[in-house]
C-alpha cells in the first residue's frame, strides 16, 4: 500500500516574547497562516490518519490550527523525538510508523524537515514557516530517495 507523508513546518513564531525556544508561541502572522494550511489539506482531500507533532508550543499550536480545518479528529501524538533539528531523527519517526497508517502528518522544525525531505526524495524542498510538503512513499521503511514530492509550498502565499 502506498503511503502519504505530510510534512509541515510550524507557523511563524513570535520572537518578541521572552520565552525559551520550546515555549515560544505563534506570532499573529503564524496564527493567520496555519489555518490556511489546514484548509488546503481539506480542499485537496488529504486527511492524516495520524499526526506526530513536536512538543514545542509553536508546533503544537500550528497543528491545532491546521487540524481544526479538517473534518473529524485526527489522532495526534506529541512526540519528544520530533523536537529536533536533525532530519535523521525525523526519518526514524517516519520509519517507525505502522504500515496500516496510510497518511501521516509530521509537524516539526527546520532544518530537520528540509533534511528529511531531501533524504526521502533526493530533492531539496524549501520549507519556510507554515510550509507543507506532501510526499508519496512506497512504504514507511522505503529506501532513501524513493519518495516523490506531490506538492510543496506555503498555501498562505
Amino acid at each position: 500500500m502506498p503511503h502519504t507523508l505530510v510534512v509541515i513546518r510550524h507557523a511563524k513564531s513570535d520572537w518578541e516574547v521572552a520565552a525559551s525556544d520550546r515555549d515560544r508561541p505563534l506570532a499573529t502572522r503564524g496564527r493567520r497562516q496555519a489555518p490556511v494550511t489546514g484548509a488546503w489539506l481539506a480542499a485537496e482531500g488529504v486527511r492524516p490518519d495520524l499526526a506526530i507533532v513536536s512538543p514545542a508550543e509553536r508546533a503544537r499550536a500550528t497543528w491545532a490550527l491546521v487540524a481544526a480545518e479538517l473534518e473529524g479528529a485526527v489522532p495526534t501524538r506529541i512526540e519528544e523525538a520530533a523536537y529536533t533539528f536533525d532530519g535523521d531523527d525525523l526519518l526514524d519517526l517516519v520509519r517507525a510508523t505502522p504500515e496500516d497508517i496510510a497518511t501521516l502528518a509530521l509537524v516539526g522544525h527546520n532544518p530537520a524537515v528540509e533534511e528529511l525531505l531531501e533524504s526521502l526524495t533526493r530533492e531539496w524542498v524549501r520549507m519556510p514557516t507554515s510550509a507543507l510538503a506532501v510526499v508519496e512513499l512506497p512504504s514507511w521503511t522505503a529506501s532513501l530517495g524513493s519518495g516523490r514530492v506531490a506538492y510543496a509550498g506555503r498555501p498562505a502565499d
